[in-house]
């Protein structure tokens, strides 16, 4: 049997409910060792914030990375985050708004509650219901509006704190009744064209793929019968017209990339990079935590959380200095530091989390390069050795004006040592089936993964040194396959 956790900021902020051996607060969850033996655990995330990069966000991220069930998922979460990603997922209610709205004065908005899918207002029961769905959360605020139509003209996710007397039994009897159920997913839908977007970024100075490689891309897509089209991100209401969408512009969550593959994935076509791998990968404190659950080899690394000043003596005993400190989502070397001491940890600390409700302590390895693996569909397609930046610790280097980077040498997979190859591929079935490039030092005869980055860079003359013109047929072919799979609901 399932067993259900529901994960507050502080236990005091259950002492309206019943006491219950199942509510935790997040610090606990943190601090919770993975019991492998233990599979089905259900999170209610109940934390009192979900926006990026708080408590409540690292609640619903580090529950997927354990493999724990858990709402609001970080899907939900980014989702509600802005409107043009949930309004593509609320436009076939129109009818539900007509029966649910028809009787309500159409001059003043409407605001509705829902609790677990449910409403005391058995009007909106169904719009709840249909809403949870899609959104599923504890508590939704829904905001109706009549304009030309009724429409739902914002959606919240809000805390049960800000609960009234009323609302929280409301709250806690939805609760009972909602932790007795099974959650389900719902299906994506199908398509059955061939036609694939590539999404650049023309002004973009340090984009996954040269130009170049975007014309080697077309050419091997055409080669194969795709029609290949390269697209900007004033395109975002074309994308139903084709049955992929190939993101070779810089991703991130808070960021039009993150939107297109929403909408691209919302519309039935093949999407790389995926919003799943996006989330993933894009967040260091997820992919630390996954890596200690499957075991993945990989430097130690402690998660340092805002407020906790023990944490910080952890590390100083268990790490020792130097230590590197990253924040969650940087990227190209970018919000990574390395320290030297206490004094100096407390400080760069101290500036980081001003981004961040957690941080990242990991274990000082220097190699002379880092290995990057590129693997598409858990199968490795490339490998390149990326030189550190002369007399600096990191492959970039970035000054006022400039980004420097080092050399690099590109190699069959087959000349990539096995500990090397075999951790990169171990650490990218942990996250998906999608295009990946896998960071690894190797030290001592060991592989350590680093990290894994989506959207990994694929430029001529760098990538493709030894492979040739064949990469971007491999991964024109993988596009191809999926289409035709996709085609015939597979």
């Amino acid at each position: 049997m399932a067993r259900t956790l529901l994960v507050v900021d502080r236990l005091s902020d259950w002492s309206p409910y019943y006491p219950s051996d199942h509510v935790i607060t997040f610090e606990t969850y943190l601090a919770t060792e993975q019991n492998e033996s233990e599979h089905r655990v259900r999170i209610i995330n109940l934390c009192g914030s979900y926006s990026y990069l708080s408590d409540g966000y690292y609640c619903s991220l580090l529950a997927e990375a354990r493999g724990h069930h858990v709402i609001p998922s970080v899907k939900v979460l980014n989702d509600l985050e802005k409107q043009a990603l949930y309004q593509l997922q609320i436009e076939d209610l129109s009818a539900a708004l007509a029966k649910a709205l028809k009787s309500c004065d159409k001059t003043s908005d409407v605001t509705v509650i829902s609790y677990f899918g449910t409403t005391p207002d058995t009007a909106f029961q169904e719009l709840a219901r249909l809403l949870f769905e899609r959104f599923s959360c504890p508590v939704l605020e829904i905001t109706l509006s009549f304009r030309q139509q009724w429409d739902i003209t914002n959606l919240k996710a809000i805390s049960h704190r800000d609960l009234n007397e009323a609302q929280e039994t409301l709250f806690a009897t939805a609760l009972d009744r909602f932790s007795k159920k099974v959650w389900h997913k719902g299906r994506a839908k199908k398509s059955a064209r061939y036609d694939l977007a590539i999404l650049v970024n023309p002004g973009e100075k340090m984009p996954p793929s040269n130009r170049a490689a975007l014309k080697k891309f077309i050419h091997a897509g055409r080669q194969l019968g795709i029609e290949v089209e390269l697209i900007s991100p004033q395109h975002y209401a074309r994308l139903p017209e084709f049955d992929g969408l190939f993101i070779r512009e810089t991703t991130g969550i808070d960021h039009h990339t993150y939107r297109f593959a929403k909408k691209a994935e919302a519309e039935g076509l093949i999407v790389v990079d995926d919003p799943t791998s996006m989330l993933r990968c894009t967040n260091k404190v997820y992919l630390a935590d996954l890596f200690r659950t499957h075991k993945v080899p990989s430097p130690k690394t402690w998660i340092l959380h805002r407020g906790n000043a023990s944490h910080l003596d952890k590390v100083e005993a268990e790490a020792g200095f130097p230590v590197v400190i990253k924040i969650p989502d940087g990227s190209f070397s970018r919000g990574i530091v390395k320290v030297t001491d206490r004094k100096d940890l407390e400080t760069k600390v101290a500036e980081l989390f001003q981004q961040s409700a957690l941080l990242l302590a990991q274990e000082f390895l220097y190699t002379d390069f880092d290995w990057r693996i590129g693997v598409f569909n858990n199968k490795a397609l490339y490998a390149c050795r990326y030189y550190m930046v002369k007399n600096h610790w990191q492959i970039y280097r970035h000054n006022e004006t400039r980004v420097d980077s080092g050399n690099f040498d590109t190699m069959a997979t087959f000349d990539v040592p096995k500990h090397v190859l075999e951790a990169a591929l171990k650490a990218t079935q942990t996250i998906g089936d999608g295009l990946y490039g896998v960071d690894v030092k190797e030290k001592n005869g060991k592989g350590y993964v680093i990290e894994v980055n989506d959207n990994p860079n694929i430029d001529s003359g760098i990538e493709d040194k030894y492979l040739g013109d064949e990469l971007y047929h491999l991964v024109m072919a993988e596009f191809l396959r999926r289409m035709e799979n996709r085609s015939k609901g597979l």
